[in-house]
């Protein structure tokens, strides 16, 4: 199916109150033209306008302290539809980010996931998890899941949900008996986390841009602590110590817009004491679990996403630079363990909860998608599948006209439907190199023995962006332009000849580094990126200075902390001048490289300050290493690497530990 590109764009803006990021993040229009802009946001506001309104016309506002099993009691917000001649499903979110307004009479701008549910009329349930804002009992970062309760008092995220649901379906009237989850980002980890051990009237649940595991997600990728994360410790890193509908923490205030600036000068990650002291426990919990051991690896939901036999639709983004490892393989995850569920993942072109919201315009970075793609999913996806299973509704249809897989090609800009994923019917692809730095297809180079080098040097990493910014989370770089990369003498760049005919790569990707290195140490920064042809149009929301024409789009990139080559749990040095293999699990993509692009493949070591630097020397715990342990190294990478694209099994969904 064609994406909605051909249709009139929709330009209204859907606010939610979303993760925290989401909120201190202002909707960027910049790139606009003026007037365009001052349109644009003013038919967001007339929208605004007339939802407030809706709400008001139509729902009302209760607030209640419900008990869970322990006594501990968490504040839940429900807006009811007014009318009282039908029964209405419930559809909840619960989220560590505030549910305000909490002054009696407020009334928020929007409801729900999408304007077309508000307007369909649910009791709509928000609720304040515990240990945040008006709830009571103490905060855990992704708490744990007990899979064998010893006592009533024992309580998880699974068990607020359930008691949640329980008070809910007893204490309210004119519910039809049926509730329904979503959450993006962090409460999309509660909705899948509620979906465990689910409550029987639970029978839908949309886990949005889920956090599935903190060692993969947001905070670290593959090891690798993303140092971009390192101003959001803040939010995470203490406890209230009363209720209350204001935050409790104080974000640091950087001197400086100059991200790479900022955390140059503040040096080693030890020095960051300095702004979190050990009051800050979630900061102490970094620094004191370096590794995946049993403090990470019992705060992931995947291992205990068993028995689920619901509707379950996972969503996410494309270029999602904060929970991209979360919907993918909890979705493969449910799809693995509970065959009974219906289990069904979408996948758009949006950055971290864009779907969410509508701008008319679909873009992320430089790179423009087409009209209306967040307001088609609303309409056309999510409307269908929380009234088909809330409200036993469809479109006509006797079934619900929903694919297995509903995926966005990010290449020829068109939703495709799959009746698997990965998929199936598309032909893997191995990148492999020649001496001369080309890319070939499915076929290797007749010597294998040559080698691409350069020196990594900690003092003078490789910035991740062009970009001048220090706000956290950056969420544009999934798309940016890597031609200032692919110039640097420390970044390795290879790449295919023109393509002839078009070429799809889909499923999970899997590069194969055999490496040699100098130090003991060390980082790998993998991406795969499609270049544009000298004479690509340019798109007309741009700033004149950004050229479409050679334009070398990253599609896909992971990085990954080379001591946790064999193990996440117990890391080991390398011995330097010995060939190593160091394997590297990409996220999944479904991109066409169109007929005159070509591949590029880049490979690295530093990526900053996306990531901390590695000092290249191996210390035990990188958060405590000194400036004196930081030094060069020449690395290696050998002419048999590879990089393999949509391969069988290239990354089971269960962390592999030895």
């Amino acid at each position: 199916m064609k994406s909605n590109t051909s249709r009139k764009p929709l330009y209204f803006l859907l606010l939610l109150p979303l993760a925290f990021i989401i909120s201190v993040a202002a909707i960027n229009l910049s790139n606009l033209p003026d007037e365009a802009t001052q349109i644009q946001g003013q038919l967001a506001q007339d929208q605004l306008n007339a939802d407030s309104v809706f709400i008001a016309n139509n729902y009302e506002k209760q607030a209640f302290h419900i008990p869970m099993r322990d006594g501990v009691k968490l504040y839940t917000i429900v807006y009811s539809p007014k009318d009282k001649s039908e029964k209405y499903p419930i559809l909840m979110k619960r989220t560590p980010y505030s549910i305000r307004p909490y002054e009696e009479g407020q009334l928020p701008k929007s409801l729900g996931p999408s304007r077309f549910l508000m307007r369909d009329k649910y009791i709509f349930v928000y609720q304040d998890v515990r240990g945040r804002y008006m709830s009571e009992g103490k905060y855990d970062n992704m708490r744990p899941h007990i899979s064998k309760k010893k006592k009533i008092t024992d309580i998880d995220e699974s068990s607020d949900t359930y008691d949640t649901i329980d008070w809910l379906l007893i204490n309210m009237g004119n519910h039809n008996g049926r509730v329904g989850m979503w959450g993006i980002s962090y409460p999309g980890f509660y909705t899948i986390a509620g979906a465990v051990e689910a409550h029987p009237a639970l029978v839908a649940s949309s886990p949005q841009a889920p956090i599935s595991d903190f060692f993969f997600d947001d905070f670290h990728h593959h090891g690798a602590y993303l140092q971009s994360y390192w101003l959001a410790t803040s939010v995470f890193g203490y406890q209230k110590d009363t209720l209350t509908t204001q935050s409790w923490y104080n974000m640091v205030r950087p001197e400086t817009k100059d991200g790479y600036e900022f955390y140059m000068n503040m040096g080693p990650l030890k020095n960051a004491d300095k702004y979190y002291g050990e009051d800050n426990f979630f900061w102490q919990q970094l620094k004191e679990h370096p590794n995946y051991d049993a403090f990470w690896q019992k705060r992931s939901i995947l291992p205990h996403l068993k028995g689920i036999d619901h509707a379950v639709m996972t969503v996410g983004g494309w270029f999602d630079a904060e929970d991209l490892y979360g919907p993918l393989n909890i979705y493969k995850t449910v799809e693995k363990n509970c065959p009974e569920a219906y289990n069904t993942i979408v996948m758009g072109p949006w950055s971290h909860g864009d779907w969410a919201r509508e701008r008319g315009f679909q873009a992320v970075s430089n790179v423009y998608f087409g009209d209306s793609i967040s307001t088609f999913y609303q309409r056309e996806i999510e409307f269908d599948f929380f009234t088909y299973f809330l409200k036993g509704r469809t479109n006509g249809n006797n079934a619900l006209p929903l694919p297995e897989a509903y995926m966005f090609d990010t290449g020829i800009k068109e939703w495709k439907k799959f009746e698997a994923w990965p998929p199936k019917d598309i032909p893997p692809v191995t990148l492999f190199f020649t001496e001369e730095g080309k890319i070939l297809f499915n076929e290797q180079p007749k010597s294998q023995n040559h080698y691409f080098e350069y020196t990594s040097d900690p003092a003078k990493p490789v910035p991740y962006s062009e970009d001048i910014k220090t706000v956290f989370t950056p969420r544009k770089y999934m798309a940016d332009d890597q031609r200032f990369a692919s110039r640097r003498p420390d970044v390795v760049t290879l790449v295919s000849d023109v393509l002839t005919e078009d070429m799809v790569l889909a499923g999970e990707i899997m590069a194969r580094l055999k490496i040699a290195t100098t130090g003991t140490a060390g980082d790998f920064i993998v991406k795969l990126i499609d270049v544009y042809p000298p004479d690509h149009p340019e798109y007309a929301h741009n700033p004149k200075h950004i050229k479409m024409g050679g334009y070398q789009q990253m599609v896909r990139s992971e990085m990954f902390r080379g001591r946790f080559r064999n193990s996440y749990e117990n890391p080991e040095p390398f011995e330097p001048g010995t060939i190593t293999e160091v394997n590297i699990p990409l996220q999944d993509i479904l991109h066409t490289f169109k007929k005159g692009h070509r591949v590029m493949i880049q490979i690295q070591s530093t990526s900053f300050p996306l990531i901390d630097r590695n000092p290249q020397k191996y210390v035990d715990n990188i958060f405590l290493a000194d400036e004196s342990d930081f030094i060069k190294a020449d690395i290696k990478i050998y002419g048999n690497s590879s990089v393999e694209i949509g391969a069988e099994n290239t990354f089971p969904v269960e962390i592999i530990k030895k």
